[in-house]
């Protein structure tokens, strides 16, 4: 006995479905992974001032940018096929220049407000 045609179709785009469920629950992960170590180097160590820890979280958001960068050229030259992935890459940089961007803003409204105190 044989399954209906419409059966069998509808089993392959199941499982077709389940594999790039799995494929981009693995990029998560690996970004995820990738956050944790970042979030780790980022952390401040007894012998690690201001300027080291602001150093680190600024390549950190290099290298994010860069990631992006790269991910998104080996896109268009058709390396890369899976626009999820170029899109979290692309967003996860943009993310973390935003959060330098408000970082900076703080930085430079606390350095006003130092200068507008009396002696």
């Amino acid at each position: 006995m044989s399954a209906p045609t419409g059966l069998s179709s509808g089993i392959q785009q199941i499982m077709a479905m389940r594999e790039q469920i799995i494929q981009r629950s693995d990029l998560l992960q690996q970004i995820h992974a990738a956050q944790g170590s970042t979030a780790n180097d980022l952390a401040p160590s007894s012998g690690q001032g201001f300027a080291d820890t602001l150093k680190a979280a600024l390549d950190g958001v290099n290298a994010a940018q860069g990631r992006a960068e790269s991910v998104t050229d080996a896109y268009q030259k058709g390396e890369v096929t899976d626009v999820a992935r170029v899109m979290l890459a692309r967003q996860e940089a943009g993310i973390a220049f935003e959060a330098t961007m408000q970082v900076r803003n703080r930085l430079l409204s606390a350095y006003q407000d130092i200068m507008r105190m009396g002696v």
